[in-house]
């Protein structure tokens, strides 16, 4: 090998890692930016946001759907390790009222997240694959609720999805309403599909 060629790899090292960089600041500026606005803002919100030129994220991302579905495939990622983790408690109904619990609170401050959510317009293979393995983990939550006994029965997994649209429903009533307001019919709906006597569910709004 040359000296020339011996010295290619090294000063291609610096390029590579200002790239990478430069991703990892262009999908941090689009959950920050998707989660505030929603899917309605633009590559160009993002690039502002992130102090970069709006060609260094084309370059990265091609369009708004790319980048869209790069953030949302981490941020369900990340709520699929959460409902992985509850496999591991020995409750199994308070380990499936927690994840929903904070996978909905992450939710609540994150307008992008729960457009996706909502809608489900995004069909890239990452979100499919992310998509599947929280009901997969949400699955097996239930059926370890259900041995346990502490899942009312008739409730099966299909149900999860319906309860956190419900949720999502409350997060976006008209009029001004405490922000926590969702958390009260969240512990009403978990008191109604436990099989034993959990606490009755907060009064109040907050």
């Amino acid at each position: 090998m040359s000296k020339r060629e011996d010295r290619a790899p090294a000063a291609a090292r610096p390029l590579r890692r200002d790239a990478e960089l430069n991703r990892r600041r262009i999908l941090r500026a689009g959950r920050e930016v998707f989660a505030e606005r929603g899917l309605q803002a633009t590559l160009n919100d993002v690039a502002h946001h992130a102090g970069l030129g709006v060609g260094t994220v084309y370059r990265k991302f091609p369009d708004k759907q790319a980048l869209a579905e790069a953030v949302f495939v981490e941020e369900l990622d990340e709520i699929a390790g959460m409902a992985r983790a509850g496999l591991d408690e020995g409750d199994a109904f308070a380990a499936l009222a927690r994840f929903l619990e904070d996978a909905l609170a992450r939710a609540a401050h994150n307008r992008g997240l729960r457009e996706v959510m909502r809608r489900g317009g995004m069909d890239g293979d990452g979100l499919a694959r992310a998509r599947q393995e929280i009901e997969r983990h949400c699955t097996d939550l239930v059926a370890k609720a259900r041995a346990q006994g502490t899942l009312r029965a008739g409730i099966t997994e299909a149900d999860i999805a319906p309860i956190a649209a419900m949720i999502d429903a409350v997060m976006t009533l008209p009029g001004d309403r405490p922000p926590g307001l969702w958390r009260r019919y969240l512990e009403i709906i978990l008191y109604g599909i436990h099989a034993g006597t959990p606490p009755p569910p907060a009064e109040g709004d907050a």
